[in-house]
């Protein structure tokens, strides 16, 4: 898992799609499922860290904008 993408596609195969018009909103909404979804143990350390790493990056980048 490298791009934003990934991490949409990580979330979609747990059926959760999101989109609220905002950016800086998706990125913080998906940081928030991503945290349920390895509260709830159905992903492990390692693709938690990668995907909230990710989702930071696009935030920073986000905010360069």
């Amino acid at each position: 898992m490298k791009t934003f993408y990934d991490v949409q596609q990580l979330l979609k195969k747990y059926g959760i799609i999101i989109y609220v018009g905002d950016r800086l909103g998706d990125i913080k909404l998906m940081e928030i499922e991503i945290r349920e979804l390895y509260k709830l143990q159905l992903i492990d350390s390692d693709v938690f860290t990668t995907a909230i790493l990710v989702l930071r990056q696009e935030m920073r980048n986000c905010k360069k904008l």
